[in-house]
């Protein structure tokens, strides 16, 4: 068997019931058997601020940095708040692409979304791709995976239950996978 690829998941949501984490929960359970999701926590991120900065870059933030760069690649999670990504992804990657040799640039990467609207995060998927450019992310373009009234695809646990749906994510996984493996060749 081929050397495993490990992703980093991140999740553009804080929320305890959050359909974007659910959607990395489904991601890690639908990955093939070579991929290894861990789902990084946020939410112990301070707000960015350069005075802060200077002071020395929080903890958090230099961990979060290293399990990137350690990464084989990245798979974000985004909701869509005001036709954009939200504030707490926006803020843990402006901080991490402030690290020396910055963590982002050439890994591989993947989105996906959820939301209660029909859309299924499209805008923030789109402005996340932009913001993509700059950190030098490697996006792959297909399978786009936005999950569209996504209270109708998950249950009260939060597992996706949704056949169609769960197709998508597995195979997103399949080609993130396919393109970290050829990153690392």
């Amino acid at each position: 068997m081929a050397d495993t690829i490990r992703i980093i998941g991140i999740s553009g949501s804080l929320r305890k019931a959050s359909f974007n984490t659910a959607l990395l929960r489904a991601a890690k359970e639908l990955a093939p058997p070579d991929l290894q999701l861990d789902i990084a926590d946020i939410s112990q991120l301070p707000l960015y601020s350069h005075d802060v900065q200077v002071q020395g870059f929080p903890e958090a933030v230099q961990n979060l940095g290293e399990r990137i760069r350690a990464a084989d690649g990245l798979l974000f999670a985004t909701p869509e708040y005001n036709y954009s990504v939200s504030g707490v992804l926006k803020n843990a990657i402006d901080w991490v692409s402030r690290l020396k040799d910055q963590p982002f640039a050439g890994k591989p990467a993947a989105i996906c979304g959820a939301s209660a609207g029909l859309l299924g995060t499209a805008r923030a998927q789109y402005h996340l791709r932009q913001i993509g450019v700059y950190l030098d992310l490697r996006f792959i373009n297909k399978p786009e995976v936005m999950v569209g009234t996504a209270q109708e695809r998950f249950d009260a646990e939060g597992k996706l239950t949704h056949a169609p749906t769960r197709k998508f994510v597995g195979d997103l996984m399949v080609a993130l996978r396919d393109a970290a493996r050829r990153g690392k060749s």
